[in-house]
């Protein structure tokens, strides 16, 4: 009898392919395979030479460039030295998440389709296309394209005897099954704010918590948009950064939300548990602590602020004890309900938490060790560095916009990392957000003669400010910066720093100050009306342009 294995791989951005991969995977277990969901980068690539069924699910980021939880694989991949017929016992297919408004429509999956099948790989079906600009998002292409590689798959690999596929009615076990310790264990606290390795450089599994030295509003206050200027303390990190690198921020639930949640699943916030996962060999998730407080795995991890996916309303409706709730969470985990569990979650940027409130009878009635696979974990969030080492030592700053605004709900949406970090106040005591950095797209030319030419309207200026704040100390005179904003008199941000470099003669400003007349002026307007300047810089002196938004 072969061995019914599959391993799902995916690299993913948003989460979208995470959770199509673990959909796969589940729909695998419900056909009796063995199977494993992992990100690439977590795979041990060499490994690959050896398996006989691999499904790749993908997103393409950026300008075609592959997501973050793939780079390591995909430099592998590529590597010319791998010989042609290497991966000849291979079956697999590749399923591609994209937005066709981008030129580089799935880029990465067409390109990993074709990699694959140059190094001798079976591919059991053309490569799927998922589209975001679809009026029933990926899942138009995905849903179809899944029945027929399970028809591919099955016919490869036909279940065994005296087995069936098991029904759609059934429930899957949990993930992981979640352990309650008694009030007095004496079981070792995992400290919940993990030490870092001793010199490991921060990353996202082990991030420095930066001491919050400031937290300043740059617009006035009757500007209808609250910007701030953060800076961190990193003294003792072993961060280093340089002007276009991204720090990236790990968010958490602000209490009310996470009383909130407690409250409605009759969950008690100080209850310690350990996880342990329900078949071997599945890693524990890597950023909870062992045991753990619900509190902590609500504040920190569970995204209970995300607009929630077909896939949470899948699982949601086997839950239920309500036939109405069943019914109408069955229609939005269907293919006929996408339009309207869109209209019910993403044009109103609804949140899980919301949805949770519109199922009560389901939501008291979820058992906790499902969360984890009924919530995905919370993203880091990346930000522009705004500040230069050399002008602001063991420091990080960022310029950033609190987000908030208005759907058809009455209660305005608001971004969850930005809240956190503007509700911050460092002069109540010691207020700490863990961080690492990240090599950022834009390099500034190393060459000192070389003039740049940066377009930084709004918040996109922040990496600009870095640049600027790196070549000033370095001495460097051509910094050519276009700045637009609404007011001047209301979000002109760094308004004084800019101003006092312009008189010592190592910046050329140009503003547009969109509302400040009756016609609206933008960065283009002040680009055209120097377009002589502009031209001579790019001409005669190489200028490099950067444009941020």
């Amino acid at each position: 009898m072969v061995e019914r294995k599959l391993l799902v791989l995916f690299g993913s951005q948003t989460g979208t392919a995470e959770d199509t991969a673990e959909r796969i995977g589940r729909e695998a277990k419900r056909r009796h395979f063995q199977c494993r969901v992992e990100a690439l980068d977590s795979y041990d690539v060499a490994d690959l030479i050896s398996e006989l069924l691999v499904v790749f699910v993908c997103a393409t980021t950026g300008h075609g460039d592959p997501p973050d939880n793939m780079k390591m694989f995909w430099r592998f991949l590529f590597r010319k030295n791998l010989p042609p017929g290497s991966l000849c016992q291979l079956d697999y297919a590749v399923l591609g998440l994209g937005d066709s408004s981008y030129p580089k429509f799935n880029f990465v999956a067409k390109k990993l389709h074709k990699r694959v099948l140059q190094l001798g790989g079976n591919p059991l079906l053309p490569v799927a296309l998922g589209d975001d600009q679809h009026d029933l998002g990926p899942d138009a292409v995905v849903d179809p394209w899944l029945l027929a590689l399970w028809d591919k798959i099955l016919a490869l690999y036909p279940l065994p005897p005296g087995l069936e596929i098991i029904s759609p009615d059934v429930r899957l076990p949990p993930k992981y099954t979640l352990h309650y310790l008694a009030e007095d264990s004496p079981y070792p606290d995992g400290g919940l704010l993990q030490p870092t390795a001793p010199r490991a450089v921060p990353s996202e599994l082990h991030p420095f918590a930066a001491r919050v030295v400031s937290n300043q509003r740059v617009t006035a206050e009757s500007h209808f948009q609250d910007v701030r200027l953060i800076e961190f303390d990193v003294t003792g990190s072993g961060i280093t950064f340089s002007a276009g690198d991204v720090v990236m921020i790990q968010p958490q639930n602000c209490p009310e939300d996470v009383q909130q949640f407690c409250q409605l699943l009759r969950l008690d916030p100080d209850r310690r548990f350990v996880l342990k996962p329900t078949e071997p060999g599945t890693p524990l998730p890597a950023l909870l602590p062992q045991p753990c407080t619900i509190r902590h795995l609500v504040t920190h991890y569970l995204d209970i602020s995300c607009v929630p996916r077909r896939s949470f309303f899948e699982l949601l409706s086997y839950f239920s004890t309500n036939e109405l709730e069943q019914e109408k969470l069955q229609e939005f985990s269907s293919a006929q309900g996408q339009e309207e569990l869109y209209s019910y979650c993403n044009r109103p940027r609804r949140t899980t938490l919301e949805a949770l409130w519109d199922f009560p009878h389901t939501t008291c009635a979820i058992p906790p060790e499902y969360l984890l696979d009924l919530i995905p974990r919370i993203r880091p969030r990346a930000f522009s560095i705004a500040s230069s080492v050399l002008a602001h030592p063991d420091r990080i700053q960022i310029l950033m916009a609190v987000v908030r605004y208005k759907t058809r709900l009455s209660k305005p949406r608001r971004g969850l990392c930005s809240t956190w970090l503007a509700s911050l106040n460092p002069e109540q005591g010691d207020v700490q957000v863990p961080l690492w950095v990240k090599k950022g797209g834009m390099k500034f030319p190393a060459d000192p003669d070389t003039p740049v030419i940066m377009i930084g309207p709004g918040t996109g200026v922040a990496p600009f400010r870095a640049a600027i704040q790196e070549r000033v100390a370095q001495g460097r005179r051509g910094n050519c910066l276009f700045f637009g904003c609404r007011q001047k008199s209301k979000d002109f941000y760094c308004q004084a720093e800019w101003e006092e470099l312009v008189t010592k003669g190592f910046l050329m400003l140009f503003t547009a100050f969109s509302r400040d007349q009756e016609e609206k002026v933008y960065v283009q307007h002040r680009i055209q009306e120097n377009r002589r300047l502009v031209w001579e810089l790019l001409s005669s002196r190489s200028a490099h342009v950067y444009l941020a938004g």
